[in-house]
């Protein structure tokens, strides 16, 4: 198959979160992965790996952990999700995701896999969308002979694809409602799943600040003798604010004695604790005998990693943000930085949301905040239509507008906005792609003009 054809069957397949009614694949457990993996020749043994689970934060950790094993030389390859604008992001190598024509011939040599392990009934089903690509990326990265791969779980962790490796070091960052559907209704259930990463006797490092959480984590690591180190136990953190939003980090022990200075170039107080979750997972690398992983390649890293939809700035005056908030966690973190680096400015908020997610908690967060808030809806079959997320919301905004097309209604923030006011997208990571994609196509016109 060529890119479009393989990208169009992997899409018949139904998204990461999609129920069996919309998808012709259903997951019971890590089986189908397993199985696939083998019959492809279990390429995930073929690299050295660091497994990265959590709410919220773990995307960000994994891209800053991907920059820092660049930093130090070493070919990486990283894997993430779920994607902006193409689906190639999701899986790259040295820094650069995959081009099309090796997604293709990837994806050609999954399929080929698949048909026949179906025909001698050793798949008992077909793979999900998210089997498939996470077969596709551990086939690329020993294809490609990475030297580390850095894994984001795609959800949960315990019965994620991505659990067939057996990491260097586990990370398990920040951990909050999400997904209860899925993971459960209580933290102790939610931090469970996150915790099924934990390995015997493979290090695990936890950002995790909830009680209940780090009880959590704290029995499963003892249970399997693993080594754990929590980041509030074993460092202090101060923390300065540098400008616009960005904040630098002096990490010491508990003596007090300096281990290194961090300068984030992500946004945002919360990319503080990410930066020293990834500054923990390299020096127990370091420890582990990859000398190469010094303090100068981890603060060059993390000085250095872009990662796209997180607060991330399009422009100024007025200053537009696309943020992936998606949970309450997500939400006031948001709050946060607007409380932190707005005040007193006016915010014209650009939401939208997709079914499973607590719109009205969220919508309770942000709201109120908003001079004005555009209700719309992405280009997803998740995605609530702007008419039902007002009806659910609306009573919480001082000033709403419910305009569907997701593009227009940045236009109409747009023209209402003056120089000194900001405008922030958030609410789904699918409407943040939509709008990255769309902005950068409008400033691509502009500039021909």
């Amino acid at each position: 198959m060529n890119y479009t054809e393989a990208v169009n069957y992997l899409l018949t397949l139904g998204r990461e979160l999609a129920s069996p009614s919309q998808t012709r694949a259903t997951k019971f457990d890590l089986n189908n992965i397993r199985v696939l993996a083998a019959g492809m020749g279990d390429p995930q043994a073929r690299f050295r790996s660091v497994h990265i689970a959590g709410t919220n934060g773990k995307g960000s950790t994994a891209a800053m952990l991907d920059a820092i094993l660049r930093s130090a030389g070493y070919r990486t390859g990283l894997y993430t999700s779920p994607h902006l604008e193409r689906i190639n992001e999701r899986i790259r190598v040295n820094g650069a995701e995959i081009g099309d024509a090796e997604f293709a011939e990837a994806f050609s040599r999954l399929h080929a896999a698949i048909e026949k392990m179906l025909s001698t009934g050793e798949l008992a089903a077909h793979p999900t969308f998210f089997e498939c690509v996470t077969a596709m990326a551990f086939d690329v990265f020993a294809r490609e002979a990475v030297e580390f791969a850095v894994l984001e779980v795609g959800m949960g962790g315990r019965l994620d694809a991505t659990n067939l490796v057996t990491p260097q070091v586990c990370a398990i960052t920040q951990i909050a409602f999400d997904h209860e559907n899925f993971l459960g209704h209580s933290i102790e259930q939610i931090a469970g799943e996150k915790a099924g990463i934990i390995k015997p006797g493979v290090p695990v490092v936890s950002a995790a600040e909830n009680p209940e959480a780090r009880a959590v984590i704290q029995r499963k690591a003892r249970e399997l003798g693993a080594p754990l180190v929590e980041i509030d136990a074993e460092y202090r953190v101060k923390v300065t604010a540098r400008e616009s939003g960005f904040y630098d980090a002096a990490v010491s022990d508990l003596a007090e004695r300096t281990l290194i200075s961090l300068r984030p170039r992500l946004p945002g107080r919360f990319q503080v604790r990410n930066a020293v979750t990834a500054f923990a997972v390299g020096r127990i690398l370091a420890e582990k005998g990859f000398g190469r992983i010094d303090e100068h390649a981890i603060a060059e890293g993390i000085a250095g990693v872009h990662w796209p939809g997180r607060l991330e700035r399009l422009q100024e005056l007025p200053v537009v943000y696309l943020d992936g908030a998606h949970n309450p966690a997500g939400a006031r973190e948001l709050a946060a930085f607007w409380k932190e680096n707005f005040s007193g400015r006016r915010i014209f908020l650009v939401y939208g949301a997709v079914r499973d997610k607590a719109v009205d908690e969220v919508a309770g967060i942000l709201f109120s905040r908003a001079a004005k808030v555009f209700i719309t809806a992405a280009h997803q079959p998740r995605a609530i239509s702007a008419e039902a997320l007002a009806e659910m919301t609306a009573h919480l905004a001082t000033s709403v507008e419910v305009v569907p097309d997701a593009a227009e209604a940045m236009e109409r923030a747009l023209a209402v906005a003056e120089p000194a006011d900001a405008i922030f997208t958030t609410g789904s990571l699918y409407l943040v792609g939509d709008l990255r994609r769309w902005w950068h196509s409008r400033t691509t016109a502009v500039n021909r003009d």
